[in-house]
């Protein structure tokens, strides 16, 4: 088992000395902590966790964190985790590949700006990074990694300037993916249609539902034993006794609650982007990823917000009508996701690299 103050210690760059303090491995530490830890700034040395360290921070489905990551020399290797899939939502993997690209993508970033130059190829189900030494190339958004949050919140409501619209557009940028940027009232209010019904289907859907609701993770003892999950207070709700909470998810969380809540939060979104790629197979899916995670750390970097609104894409009978209705033909639309000035939430978890990292 990890100690917790050594991870701590370690992600912080803090001495032993600096530790005697915090609690021992199976003591209690404090959600804060281990979040602190996690996205603490990134450091040279050692090399690979520190990478890893950075690509777990990626965006990726019910933070799942789908991912088993290996080194070898100059080589750091990311694989599907399968026994970390979502078969209710996610049957055929296409998130879980969208979430190994944003690992893929977050990690590229931290190794330019430590100093190494990264090759990504897809190898089977893995992608394989090679790495080369060139000069540090720090960004904006490399530097967003550790901000980086998907905001499950309502925005303000306020436009965004034209240059603002055209770097999220740009940030999009990666062969075989389109960007389908919408900033228009109608627009968005179609996608909300899509929304709703997408979200309606899903939550008569008991599977989903009993799936959903076992990643949820309703307080921070629950979030810190497992490090993973949606996390109750990082959607903006409180952090209740899951003996509690349970019960009062059935009252609080229905359908017609649900759809109210995103109705509001599309209508006070600055706009929504659909990211497709142009064919529906594994190496595309981590195309998307890699472009949606750029979309992300680039509204970060611009001081925005952003959040997923995937049902039109992760409910079957919805797909083709949605991707029609954006001029997408047979295309699948494989990421949809809002954004707009919003407040900050706490952060999820993630498991530290001693985890994820296999030999």
């Amino acid at each position: 088992m990890v100690d917790r103050r050594q991870f701590i210690a370690t992600a912080l760059g803090l001495s032993a000395t600096a530790i005697s303090g915090l609690p021992a491995a199976g003591a209690a530490t404090t959600y804060d902590a281990a979040v602190t830890a996690s996205r603490a700034p990134l450091r040279a040395v050692p090399r690979d966790r520190e990478l890893v360290r950075f690509a777990t921070l990626a965006a990726n489905s019910h933070n799942t964190q789908p991912w088993i990551f290996s080194a070898r020399g100059n080589d750091i290797a990311i694989a599907p985790d399968f026994s970390r899939r979502c078969p209710a939502v996610d049957p055929d993997d296409h998130h879980l590949f969208v979430s190994l690209g944003c690992a893929a993508e977050n990690l590229i970033l931290a190794a330019s700006t430590l100093g190494w130059r990264a090759d990504p190829v897809i190898d089977g189900d893995r992608i394989v990074i090679a790495l080369e030494q060139a000069p540090p190339s720090p960004s904006a958004l490399a530097a967003a990694i550790p901000i980086r949050q998907c905001t499950r919140a309502a925005f303000d409501g306020r436009p965004v300037a034209p240059e603002t619209l055209r770097r999220l557009e740009d940030a999009c940028r990666e062969p075989d993916v389109t960007a389908i940027l919408m900033t228009e009232r109608a627009a968005i209010a179609e996608v909300a249609d899509y929304v709703l019904e997408g979200n309606s289907a899903q939550m008569r859907d008991k599977a989903f539902m009993r799936e959903l609701v076992s990643w949820i993770r309703f307080n921070e003892a629950e979030a810190l034993a497992t490090m993973d999950g949606l996390f109750a207070p990082a959607s903006g709700n409180p952090s209740l006794p899951s003996w509690l909470a349970r019960p009062l998810l059935k009252l609080f969380f229905t359908e017609s609650g649900e759809n109210k809540k995103y109705r509001e939060q599309l209508a006070a979104s600055a706009g929504v982007v659909a990211l497709a790629a142009d064919r529906n197979d594994k190496s595309h899916w981590i195309a998307v990823g890699r472009a949606c995670q750029r979309f992300g750390l680039q509204a970060t970097a611009l001081g925005l917000k952003y959040a997923f609104v995937n049902q039109p894409v992760e409910v079957a009978a919805l797909r083709s009508q949605f991707a029609a209705s954006l001029g997408l033909g047979e295309r699948r639309c494989d990421i949809v996701m809002r954004f707009g000035a919003g407040p900050d939430l706490p952060k999820s978890p993630r498991r530290p690299p001693e985890l994820v990292m296999r030999s």
